[in-house]
């Protein structure tokens, strides 16, 4: 009997459940499983999360922890308690995807009928001598707390952050508010916050200046060793801890599993958030290469995990029971950067997300960040609350391979 046999009623037969397995369980991963795990029935379906670490990750906040500040703690049995979704603490060390195996702890294989890829991405290092043995990021838990341990024992010492973007203006910020007995610096290849509007990157730089963070523009960084940052020319800059903000990077897993990848190592995806070269396979948040509506490359972001998890999920849905697959929007209306945590700016982007010159400043968007990281975590981590209790039983065919997918309609 195969595992895709069906009675006349195109139902699964007894012991024939489908087998999703999820992979990664941040913002994406642990959004879709749950969403699933609502929708569809358990009769027909067995849900896997595998995830190294046993409590969800609020990345978005790992800057603040890295500062000195606590989170709260969100054990995953919690939030998938009640679901019938079996978690599964481990490392994911490999995946086949022409065999639909998952190796876990470098020698555990977990076979699947659908898999649900959100491993998410790291600190990329871009090969920069140094960077990667002495410095320290926040892409990840155990790195943020790494970190968090460097910058107590070098009170009255000198931290610089490496980038311009997101990522490391939070960094530079939390760390010189929070931390104010260390000097802090910045050194970013371009120029510090260069895609924002006039006026938000005015407020940005006004708030360097007021929390005395030296800005070194043009910067780009050339090598790290234990007490200095080189920048390209020769400029050296003292630092007690170094960190690397200065991009993302995935997993090599996917590429070396088998599947269609882009030169950075994500995946590629329909509309759908199918893999291309493995229908199978799905691919959401910084794991995937994601097309927003302009045609555009969406960034590796929490707001990205968001947009193509809902897409994701609602594809698994449709693939599975046959139901129509609604398009899900994929677009940014703006970027959100906080200053410390009293100080922020909201910047709105047009259709091409280029900056638009209105923007949010100042206490009221940091209190709206705050507000956004709040509401993320939570509808994170109660993936099934506000859903429909009904769960929809799987069609006749239960893989994409083996017939057409559902049609997509374009969202009202």
């Amino acid at each position: 009997m195969s595992h895709h046999e069906t009675s006349h009623h195109g139902t699964p037969l007894r012991g024939t459940r489908h087998r999703i397995v999820v992979l990664g369980a941040g913002y994406a991963g642990s959004y879709a499983a749950g969403y699933l795990a609502r929708r569809l029935h358990r009769d027909d379906v067995e849900i896997t999360v595998v995830n190294a670490a046993p409590d969800f990750v609020e990345r978005m906040r790992l800057h603040q922890f890295a500062a000195g500040h606590d989170l709260d703690r969100r054990p995953l049995a919690d939030v998938f308690a009640g679901t019938g979704i079996d978690l599964r603490i481990a490392e994911v060390t490999g995946i086949d995807a022409d065999n639909r195996t998952v190796t876990i702890d470098g020698q555990d294989q977990l076979g699947y009928d659908s898999l649900v890829y959100t491993l998410g991405s790291t600190a990329a290092h871009h090969a920069v001598p140094g960077a990667a043995e002495h410095a320290f990021h926040v892409a990840t838990a155990p790195a943020a707390g790494r970190l968090r341990a460097r910058l107590g024992e070098i009170d009255g010492g000198r931290v610089v952050v490496v980038g311009g973007n997101l990522t490391a203006i939070e960094a530079a910020t939390e760390i010189a508010e929070s931390r104010p007995g260390l000097t802090v610096a910045l050194a970013t290849t371009g120029e510090l916050g260069g895609w924002l509007g006039a006026r938000a990157r005015r407020h940005v730089l006004a708030a360097f200046d007021r929390l005395g963070i030296d800005v070194h523009e043009h910067a780009t960084v050339t090598g790290v060793d234990a007490s200095s940052v080189t920048a390209m020319g020769g400029t050296v800059l003292a630092s007690d801890a170094t960190v690397w903000a200065a991009g993302f990077a995935v997993h090599p897993i996917a590429a070396a599993g088998g599947l269609d990848v882009t030169p950075e190592g994500q995946i590629v995806v329909d509309r759908q958030l199918r893999s291309v070269s493995h229908p199978d396979v799905y691919a959401a948040g910084d794991s995937a290469h994601v097309v927003g509506d302009n045609g555009l490359t969406l960034p590796m972001s929490c707001a990205t995990a968001g947009l193509s998890s809902r897409q994701l999920a609602a594809t698994v849905l449709g693939d599975r029971t046959g139901r129509r697959i609604p398009a899900t929007p994929k677009f940014y209306v703006g970027s959100h950067v906080s200053l410390g945590r009293r100080d922020a700016v909201f910047q709105l982007v047009d259709k091409q997300a280029q900056s638009r010159p209105v923007s949010l400043r100042g206490r009221a968007a940091a209190r709206f960040k705050a507000s956004v990281l709040t509401g993320a975590a939570w509808s994170t981590t109660h993936p099934t609350s506000g859903l429909p209790s009904r769960r929809h039983r799987l069609a006749a065919s239960s893989s994409p391979a083996e017939s057409a997918p559902a049609p997509a309609t374009t969202s009202a």
